[in-house]
């Protein structure tokens, strides 16, 4: 009797994962796609390297697998088809004591560089909100 009820359950959970709806990617878009969150690492990454206040933390770090990293979370976080493969946040960070103004450095040299693409405030404003729910992750680690 228990068997009965399989096809039934079956046909349910089908049916929900078919009905679920599809990731929003319009910040993806906004960004100009993995192409345009290119651009806006690259320049980013201009930036840092010419950015006293903030230089220092990455002098020991390989600069493309860094952009090649950062391409990949900012694609996630903008809602892309890409998968992260770098280390958490926490990891990444681990043992550097970034500061509050050192993190606030970071953020103007990737609002600069997105300025820079010609990205509209609001879309720089929905990357950097989802990107600032890890900013405990970076800070004081």
């Amino acid at each position: 009797m228990r068997l009965a009820w399989l096809p039934l359950t079956l046909a349910l959970a089908l049916s929900a994962c078919a009905q679920r709806p599809a990731q929003d990617n319009s910040l993806y878009q906004a960004l100009g796609g993995k192409p345009g969150i290119t651009r806006i690492v690259e320049g980013m990454l201009l930036n840092v390297a010419r950015d006293p206040r903030i230089v220092q933390h990455f002098r020991n770090v390989d600069p493309e697998r860094l952009r090649n990293k950062l391409v990949e979370k900012f694609c996630v976080e903008a809602g892309g088809p890409c998968t992260y493969t770098g280390d958490t946040m926490a990891e990444a960070h681990k043992g550097q004591r970034i500061d509050p103004a050192e993190f606030n450095a970071l953020v103007e040299n990737l609002t600069d560089a997105m300025e820079a693409q010609g990205v509209p405030v609001r879309v720089q404003n929905r990357l950097l909100a989802r990107l600032a729910a890890e900013r405990g992750e970076v800070i004081g680690k």
